[in-house]
C-alpha cells in the first residue's frame, strides 16, 4: 500500500491541519478549496483510513489521523533537512574530497596545492591517493583525478588545466662517459631509461625551431612504470631520459641533470582534471579552480 501513496499529499495534509480549515489551507497552498478536499479524499483512499472528521462548522483529526500527522511532520522536516544538506554540498565546499593522481605529479604539484586549499576551505578534508596506475574513479569512489599526458577515451568528464614540456635529460656522469648528443640522430648511439606506461617509450619526435620534425628510436637500457623511478635511474647515470618539466627542472637547476637538445621541442603533455559526475560537488569545483589558479600563477612566473 505504501508504494501507492502520493507523497505530495502528505504536505497538503500537514498544511490542512496547520491551517485549521480547507479555506485557509487552499489560500496558503495556492489551490482551490475543492482541490484540497480532493487530495485529502485520495490520500484517505490510498491509506485506507479516515484522517479527518468533518462537519459544516469544524474539522478534527481521527485517532489514526493524529498519529499520521505526527509522522508527516517528522517526514517533511527530515526532507527539508536533507534538501538543505544537498544544497550545502552543491554550494559550499564541505566533506571529504578523494583525489587520485600520479606519484611524481602528486608529490611535486598536487600535495602543495592540497595544503593551500585546506587553508581556504577548512570544512573540507582531503584524502589523496598517489598511484601510477589509472584508477577507476567510480569503482574506487574517487571524486577527482588529476592526470597528465594524453587522456584515454572514456565517459568521464575532463577539463584541461595546464600543460607541461617534456625534457630530454641525462646525468653529468653519463654524459662524461658517453658524450653529449648534438642532434636527434646522435641519440641512436645512446642508452635510454624509458617510461613503460607510454605507448612508444623509446620513440620520440623532435621538432626544430624551424618546424622540421625528426623521429628517433633510442636504444632502451632500462624502463620503469613511474616517472619518479625513471628520474632516479637517470640521476644514477644509467642513460638519457625524457621527463616532465615539473620533475626535471629542479635537478637541472641544481646541476644533477643536464637538459639536452634544448634547440628542439618534444610533444607537450596536458594536465587534466577528470571527474565522474555530470554536476560535480562544490568541493570538486573549488579544488579544480584552486589548482588551475596555482598552475596559471606558476606558468606566469616561469615566463617572466
Amino acid at each position: 500500500m505504501a508504494s501507492e501513496v502520493n507523497l505530495n499529499r502528505l504536505a497538503i495534509f500537514a498544511a490542512l491541519v496547520r491551517a485549521g480549515s480547507f479555506t485557509a489551507a487552499a489560500e496558503q497552498l495556492g489551490m482551490t478549496k475543492a482541490m484540497v478536499s480532493q487530495h485529502l479524499a485520495r490520500l484517505e483512499q490510498e491509506l485506507g483510513v479516515s484522517l479527518l472528521m468533518r462537519s459544516t462548522r469544524r474539522m478534527s483529526l481521527t485517532e489514526a489521523g493524529a498519529m499520521f500527522h505526527t509522522d508527516c511532520v517528522r517526514i517533511l522536516s527530515e526532507t527539508d533537512a536533507a534538501i538543505e544538506r544537498v544544497g550545502e554540498s552543491r554550494d559550499t565546499p564541505t566533506g571529504t574530497l578523494r583525489i587520485t593522481t600520479s606519484v611524481d605529479y602528486g608529490v611535486a604539484i598536487v600535495a602543495p596545492a592540497v595544503a593551500s586549499f585546506l587553508k581556504l576551505y577548512p570544512m573540507v578534508q582531503v584524502d589523496l591517493t598517489l598511484s601510477d596506475q589509472v584508477s577507476d574513479l567510480i569503482a574506487e569512489r574517487f571524486d577527482l583525478a588529476i592526470r597528465g599526458g594524453w587522456l584515454r577515451d572514456s565517459n568521464l568528464r575532463a577539463l584541461r588545466l595546464s600543460s607541461f614540456r617534456q625534457l630530454l635529460v641525462a646525468a653529468p656522469t653519463y654524459l662524461a662517459a658517453s658524450g653529449v648528443p648534438r642532434r636527434p640522430a646522435d641519440l641512436a648511439g645512446h642508452a635510454m631509461v624509458a617510461l613503460s606506461v607510454l605507448a612508444s617509450p623509446s620513440r620520440w619526435i623532435f621538432t626544430s625551431s624551424g618546424g622540421k620534425r625528426s623521429t628517433v628510436r633510442i636504444p632502451q637500457v632500462a624502463q620503469a612504470n613511474s616517472a619518479a623511478a625513471v628520474r632516479a635511474i637517470a640521476l644514477a647515470g644509467a642513460g638519457v631520459a625524457v621527463l616532465p618539466d615539473y620533475l626535471a627542472e629542479p635537478d637541472i637547476r641544481a646541476g644533477r641533470l643536464v637538459a639536452l637538445l634544448a634547440q628542439y621541442r618534444l610533444p607537450e603533455g596536458g594536465i587534466h582534471a577528470v571527474y565522474p559526475s555530470r554536476q560535480p560537488a562544490a568541493k570538486v569545483r573549488a579544488f579544480i579552480a584552486h589548482l588551475r589558479d596555482r598552475l596559471s600563477d606558476a606558468a606566469g612566473m616561469t615566463k617572466s
